[in-house]
């Protein structure tokens, strides 16, 4: 049987035992974008569509020990960092992309779930500025996480800018500022490479979402792998969360998890 190639994408991050945020939304949206997923799990939670209920973490030579199986097998095209709890997992995963020399890496610097629970510990932020922000390709915060890296409070489009230029400062080559949680019919998303802004704007989709931050990180990282460039990779990836969400289900009592497989998203042509 012949050989076909495909792009690979490798998530670094939590499992969500309700299907709609973590490595399952992650693998999801990969597959969505017609690339092969392989993922190295770095949290366990007990969680559903109302909340966390209970978190377990794998001992650090279990995942550093995922992390080399895949790795010392496929060619991976990009990555995608989500939950990293502890300074330890951060920095074991930040050593492991140095070593393998891991190309296109998004960090999704996951603090807080949707519902509010934590999923990293408080001293682990300094972490992962000074380790793994300087390997990232783009760093995807949202104002909460955006605020907390920065130490101020984020109540605009101009504090927006501000924070993207600090943590630009700690070392990646782009960061997206995600303004979801600013007041307005609007949703601002700020997209920064230490030089210049490009602002895209949207109508806001009234509800209530889970998994959001996941799914779009992984979409970047899926377009990074079919060799768009990271303005290209963003852009694709805020369209493909727009079909998501206007279309998403509601299986359970609470937020609504995203449609990875909505009508009318046609992956991006890969590129040499």
């Amino acid at each position: 049987m012949q050989k076909t190639s495909m792009p690979t994408a490798l998530t670094i991050a939590g499992s969500d035992s309700g299907g709609g945020a973590g490595i399952q939304a992650d693998l999801k949206t990969f597959s969505a974008f017609r690339v092969f997923g392989a993922s190295a799990v770095t949290g366990l939670t007990a969680q559903n569509t109302r909340g966390v209920q209970q978190v377990e973490l794998p001992a650090i030579g279990f995942i550093a020990a995922q992390l080399r199986a895949v790795l010392d097998d496929i060619r991976i095209d990009a990555v995608k960092t989500g939950m990293l709890a502890t300074g330890d997992i951060i920095q074991t995963v930040s050593e492991i992309i140095k070593t393998y020399r891991l190309p296109r890496v998004v960090v999704d610097p996951v603090m807080i779930a949707a519902s509010g629970d934590a999923l990293m510990h408080h001293d682990a932020a300094p972490v992962m500025r000074t380790h793994l922000f300087p390997l990232a390709t783009v760093v995807t915060p949202n104002l909460d996480e955006a605020s907390f890296l920065c130490e101020r409070k984020i109540q605009n489009v101009e504090d927006m800018e501000a924070a993207a230029r600090q943590i630009y400062a700690m070392g990646p080559r782009y960061v997206l500022i995600k303004g979801g949680h600013l007041p307005g019919d609007r949703v601002v998303d700020l997209l920064f490479d230490g030089r210049s802004f490009i602002r895209r704007a949207a109508d806001r989709i009234r509800g209530e979402f889970h998994g959001t931050g996941c799914t779009l990180s992984a979409a970047i990282a899926a377009g990074l792998a079919r060799g768009l460039d990271v303005p290209e990779a963003v852009a694709t990836a805020q369209d493909y969360i727009a079909l998501a969400i206007r279309s998403a289900p509601a299986p359970g009592g609470g937020r609504r998890p995203l449609n990875h497989f909505p009508d009318g998203f046609v992956p991006p042509e890969i590129r040499a």
